[in-house]
């Protein structure tokens, strides 16, 4: 069951640049930053009410996000979600007929369980299913 959302993902050119900006603009300190390994990503999360931004930067000129960047320059780049179990929703969401970039749970940041729904089967937007761990 989707409970609410998650995180909006902005990508970014460099976290050192933009996180004052959104800093000031969301009168919010960041309360973590950390490198995934898996995604070849740098984050940094600033808590908004009950959601947060999750700003990502390329650490790797291969990655997902260094292709968006070099395509569409920094923005919004996806929707992620809150979930009771992501086994279950992953197994829903694929009898409707969603489509996912991969279909089991990976170690994402901050401490979560994800999953993508590819955005070919979402109207083209990038969605995220997290997981607490």
């Amino acid at each position: 069951m989707i409970k609410k959302i998650e995180h909006l993902g902005i990508a970014v050119e460099s976290i050192k640049e933009s996180l004052p900006v959104f800093e000031s603009l969301l009168d919010s300190k960041s309360y973590k930053t950390e490198i995934v390994e898996s995604e070849f990503v740098k984050t940094a999360f600033i808590h908004i009410g009950e959601s947060k931004i999750e700003l990502v930067e390329a650490t790797h000129q291969n990655s997902a996000i260094a292709k968006f960047l070099n395509k569409h320059r920094s923005g919004f780049h996806h929707l992620a979600f809150d979930v009771d179990n992501i086994e279950e929703e992953i197994t829903r969401l694929e009898s409707e007929g969603f489509k996912f970039i991969h279909s089991s749970p990976k170690q994402g940041a901050d401490n979560k369980r994800i999953a993508f729904l590819h955005p070919k089967s979402t109207n083209g937007i990038l969605i995220e299913l997290c997981q607490e761990i």
